[in-house]
């Protein structure tokens, strides 16, 4: 188990860490992007080659904690002259034996960029299974993967008072939701994995994160929050013998269930206006859609809340078998890849399962009134990295026109959001187009084909004139009924408001 950390070991470790230049950049240049590129696909080989035997303390602490290598105890005791190899070990973070000196642990650099300006921690977790030589042990920490990152992405700018991660594992939402909040919790069933948490919080020097230990929402009975983030274990594994269970991605309940209850959760610890944030996987049984059985979690909760699904891909069941027996270092062409690929196609033949969805979930608690927001939709467009601000964007966006009645939103001066472009497809010798899109250049990327009315309505939203107006104008040139035209034409800028086409004008 991994000691309880000491705040005083970790300030020397920040400092050794911060005075070897330990970054991201310099280890990257250090060992090149081939190596770089090499690891990221868990190959670590072609970095140590990329070191030798530099004794530098960027290269020995790259060994040592970027690489889960070994070093010379006289280099790390150079590498570390604060810390030393006494304090190292005191945290778990080495294995002394002789004059050998092996990783306990990875402490990787993290870098990202918000609206308070760039970053870069310094994160720790368990060794990964380069280091190991094989497969993870079923208590493993996680480090930053790629699931953390986009959930990451995808958070809300918002500030708030307060704040919880559910599954906080090594503690990467719980850093980036104290960048936004006063105070968080952070929650886990595993106890190695809180001591990651309160170890990278002390090594950051990151205040005003507390641990608790349970499952769920156990630790936080009757408490509600403003602000919720969770990359729970929702991978889907077979509940049988001889099929390891990982704490960090593996529930522990049969099929979707884990994610059902984090659903079903949420809203009873939501302070009004708060929002929670997931991921998720969910099946697709027989006839029924994935997104379907998220709506019904949803519904049955039993609790008020605005909703927005977004499904990002599908998986077959072999191609999810696959992905997560290789997750855990299992690899292909053995008896035991076939052994464990076996159990998660009669694990899911038995529910019927045809498809496993992945995607996001917001879930958010009204301020006054009942719920305005339900959309359950597949998008597979866009860039990650502009999710959050989007995703802020366009709740506000609908928020405000929930308010507006159809006069209201007549009344409206609107804008062309500035990602968004025309495209009109034309038969040769055809002056009229036969396909009109509209694109979204930010955001998830949306191609939406509109039909001309819409099309003219959009390319006259510069804030001149009011959507009723516009309407109008565009009836009287096409020969159209106003009335009708106004029918068929506002709840599709709704639409256009909702996913960021179009914006308000006015403050």
């Amino acid at each position: 188990m991994l000691p309880h950390p000491d705040p005083a070991l970790c300030r020397r470790l920040a400092a050794d860490l911060r005075a070897a230049g330990y970054s991201g950049t310099a280890l990257r240049e250090a060992w090149g992007p081939q190596a770089d590129d090499a690891l990221a696909r868990g190959l670590r080989e072609p970095a140590l080659r990329a070191l030798g035997r530099r004794d530098d303390p960027l290269a020995v602490l790259g060994r040592v904690w970027g690489l889960g290598a070994t070093a010379t105890a006289p280099e790390l005791g150079a590498a570390l002259p604060s810390l030393g190899i006494d304090g190292a070990t005191a945290l778990g973070l080495v294995v002394a034996a002789d004059d050998v000196v092996r990783g306990g642990v990875l402490i990787r650099p993290q870098a990202f960029a918000d609206a308070d300006g760039d970053v870069e921690w310094w994160i720790a977790s368990d060794l990964d299974e380069a280091a190991l030589g094989g497969p993870l042990p079923e208590d493993h920490v996680l480090g930053v993967g790629g699931a953390s990152q986009t959930l990451a992405r995808i958070q809300l700018t918002r500030r708030a008072v307060t704040g919880l991660d559910i599954g906080t594992g090594c503690g990467i939402q719980a850093l980036r939701l104290r960048r936004l909040v006063d105070r968080v919790v952070a929650t886990d069933v595993s106890e190695r994995a809180l001591r990651f948490t309160r170890l990278n919080a002390l090594l950051n020097d990151v205040d005003g994160i507390e641990t608790r230990h349970g499952s769920l929402f156990d630790p936080v009975a009757g408490e509600t929050f403003d602000r919720m983030a969770s990359n729970p274990p929702f991978v889907i594994t077979p509940r049988v013998a001889g099929v390891p269970a990982y704490e960090y991605r593996d529930g522990g309940m049969e099929g979707d269930a884990l994610v059902a209850a984090v659903i079903g959760g949420v809203g009873a610890h939501l302070s009004p206006g708060g929002v929670a944030q997931s991921l998720g996987n969910w099946e697709y049984r027989g006839e029924e859609s994935g997104l379907d059985r998220v709506r019904g979690w949803v519904d049955a909760a039993g609790e008020a809340l605005d909703a927005w699904v977004i499904e990002r891909e599908v998986l077959d069941p072999l191609a999810y078998a696959e992905l997560w027996v290789r997750d855990g270092g299992t690899v292909p062409g053995t008896p035991e890849y076939a052994r464990l690929i076996d159990a998660w196609l009669e694990d899911f033949a038995a529910r019927g399962v045809t498809g496993v969805g992945f995607g996001y979930v917001l879930l958010r608690r009204p301020l006054a009134g009942g719920p305005t927001l339900a959309r359950y939709e597949r998008v597979a467009g866009g860039g990650e990295a502009s999710f959050g601000p989007h995703l802020a964007a366009c709740l506000e966006a609908h928020d405000r026109a929930a308010l507006l009645d159809d006069a209201g939103l007549e009344a409206s001066l609107l804008l062309v959001a500035p990602d968004v472009t025309e495209a009109r497809h034309h038969r040769p010798g055809e002056e009229a187009p036969t396909v009109i899109e509209l694109r979204q250049g930010g955001g998830f990327g949306r191609t939406l084909e509109v039909d001309p009315a819409l099309a003219a309505l959009v390319g006259a939203c510069d804030g001149d004139l009011d959507v009723g107006s516009l309407i109008g104008a565009i009836a009287q040139l096409m020969d159209v009924d106003a009335a009708h035209l106004r029918d068929d034409l506002l709840p599709r800028v709704r639409e256009l408001i909702d996913t960021g086409f179009l914006t308000f004008a006015e403050g």
